[in-house]
């Protein structure tokens, strides 16, 4: 009953093990492999029949955006091949079109009375797209998990951070987060999880928020109505084969939203399981993903309330929140709705972190990992080489913990948190730690770090300032990536040093005559400073990058700190390639600022005396 092609579905971008907490009973795991995309040629109903349209004015009557919808469908209907010897174009075939709601957006979700196939569904999106009233036009996704299949061999001690969470740690893949605890804990942040929702667990229950379920269809949510509620209870998400479409097969509940919050902020020295980057900090759960996934334009709303947004029949939060995390995608670059959505959240001062996607693909065909305005987060496994399952490209902005899977052995090859045991109802199961892997779990402990950033700066940055802090303090590769993702490996405490560190006092990198500083990556907007102490009587120095992908420009300066806009010299070629040549340089210390034009990684840096 989902629109189970490559381009329309939401993924949890996970894998999973699990198991009972202080048991030896084992949850058996029944996903799909990860990056695994259906190949189904027909769409769903369910997917069918909704449809996102933004006119260009918005005081335009109910009843003329409507009459503009149903005239599409006439033409596309009767643009549609005979059948079976009788024509297509039969008087009153064509679907009708009535107004579901107005999206926080602006835009309006539309119903049309019936299903059609995917060829006219796609005729008739052509035909309100040529309407000169209209902005855009889009099919309201309905968006789908997949997983990998994995069994446990781990149960957990209690507390298990030792022996388990291997991602929070100075691992060569883990996030660093322990030297960070000293100086933030992420106290009075909140962090929006737009996921599957929560269950009761108590390694978690007093970092909860109430949140709310913005799922609109009972089918989705299981609950009796269409009503949103407060709350944002994870029912479950299992199906039975066939249940979402025609070759779906049956799933276990992922309770996927709990385990990726437990990464934001799981309870931590309370004595009980598992800990979480920010722990302090608050998660407001969104529940937008249920039986068979989510609809485009139930997470947009989510993304513009969380954010602060007005979205009609919801209560406006007086406290939005200051960070979202999703852990979700689909196939397909960003389309408007989502990017009207990420953009409202981010003018608001939202930081917005996204999952890059577990199909080992190029991230510029997925969303909202292909958005602007977000952070994309690629995995890394224990090692910090890429997750083999991970996305890649130029949009990546960095890595983080994602799990390796079983080629990392177990634990190691997982991301550990809080899950319920139940393959149902959470009413059936009881609370337990589940071993995931997938970009899912790299993007909330980016989240998670941004809290404790934002909890311990004395003025809040804009989501365009963590962005760069993020990109620009992170731990080189341990080895050149296979594919692009980003400029390196998160890292709790060099970014929050960064942060606290005031303007112009951060110490420069010192360089050594003819030896080159490798592997050096950063973000757009963001910089590096090398220094090189020149003796008297040297006749030639030469300060050069080269290699690597990206634009950067070179400044330099004597005895000061060069800027973009003081300095004694530069060199400001497009690419990577920059070469500043000072003939009887003046004996003193010499500063190199390598300015990010665009994101930058694999770049060498190296100085020459002669």
């Amino acid at each position: 009953m989902t629109r189970n092609t490559r381009n329309l579905r939401i993924r949890l971008l996970t894998a999973m093990v699990a198991t009972g907490l202080g048991s030896n009973a084992a949850l058996a795991a029944d996903l799909l492999v990860a990056g695994e995309a259906s190949t189904d040629a027909v769409p769903s109903l369910m997917s069918s029949n909704r449809l996102i349209v933004r006119y260009k004015d918005a005081a335009l009557s109910p009843s003329l955006k409507l009459a503009s919808v149903d005239g599409a469908a006439r033409r596309a209907r009767a643009a549609q091949p005979a059948t079976g010897g009788r024509a297509a174009a039969v008087s009153g075939a064509a679907p009708t079109a009535s107004l579901v709601r107005r999206l926080g957006t602006g835009a309006e979700l539309v119903r049309l009375s019936r299903g059609v196939g995917a060829s006219e569904l796609k005729a008739i999106v052509a035909e309100i797209a040529a309407d000169p009233a209209v902005a855009y036009v889009q099919v309201d996704q309905m968006l789908q998990h997949t997983g990998i299949d994995a069994q446990p061999l781990l149960v957990p001690n209690d507390p298990s951070y030792a022996a388990a969470q291997w991602h929070l740690k100075a691992t060569p893949g883990g996030a660093n987060v322990e030297p960070a605890w000293d100086v933030s804990t992420g106290e009075g942040v909140v962090v929006a999880v737009l996921d599957t929702g929560i269950v009761p667990h108590p390694d978690m229950d007093a970092s909860m928020l109430t949140g709310y379920d913005f799922i609109t269809d009972p089918f989705v949510s299981r609950r009796p109505t269409a009503e949103r509620v407060p709350g944002a209870y994870d029912y479950g998400d299992w199906t039975a084969a066939a249940e979402c479409s025609a070759t779906s097969t049956a799933r276990t509940s992922s309770f996927h939203g709990t385990h990726v919050a437990g990464t934001v902020a799981e309870q931590t020295n309370n004595g009980v399981g598992m800990a979480g980057v920010a722990f302090n900090a608050k998660v407001l759960p969104v529940r937008v993903l249920g039986k068979c996934g989510g609809y485009t334009s139930d997470i947009a709303d989510a993304i513009t309330w969380a954010s602060g947004g007005v979205v009609a029949g919801v209560p406006t939060l007086a406290s939005p929140a200051e960070i979202i995390n999703m852990s979700l995608g689909g196939g397909g670059a960003c389309n408007p709705v989502t990017q009207d959505a990420i953009n409202g959240a981010v003018s608001r001062g939202t930081l917005v972190v996204v999952a890059a996607g577990n199909s080992n693909s190029e991230v510029a065909n997925f969303s909202p990992a292909s958005c602007n305005n977000v952070i994309s987060v690629a995995a890394a496994g224990v090692t910090g080489a890429r997750a083999s399952y991970s996305n890649y490209g130029a949009l990546i902005d960095l890595a983080a913990p994602g799990g390796g899977g079983g080629v990392d052995g177990n634990p190691n090859g997982y991301v550990w948190q809080a899950r319920n045991s139940s393959a149902t109802s959470p009413d059936l199961g009881t609370p337990v730690y589940s071993g995931f892997t997938g970009t899912s779990m790299a993007s909330p402990h980016v989240a998670g770090v941004a809290a404790l950033v934002q909890s311990a700066v004395p003025t809040p940055l804009t989501p365009a300032q963590m962005e760069v802090l993020l990109k620009e303090n992170v731990r080189s590769f341990p080895a050149t990536p296979d594919r692009v993702i980003g400029t390196g490996l998160l890292d709790a405490s060099l970014a929050l040093t960064a942060a606290l560190t005031p303007p112009g006092q951060t110490p420069a990198i010192p360089l050594a005559s003819k030896v080159a500083v490798t592997g050096v990556s950063g973000a757009a907007g963001g910089s590096k400073l090398y220094s090189i102490d020149v003796p008297a009587g040297s006749s030639l120095l030469n300060l050069m990058t080269y290699g690597g992908s990206g634009n950067v420009s070179l400044y330099v300066s004597r005895d000061v700190r060069p800027t973009t806009t003081a300095y004694g010299f530069r060199s400001m070629r497009p690419g990577n390639n920059e070469t500043v040549r000072i003939s009887a340089p003046v004996a003193g210390t010499y500063y190199l600022l390598v300015q990010g034009e665009t994101n930058f990684s694999g770049l060498s840096v190296q100085a020459r005396i002669d």
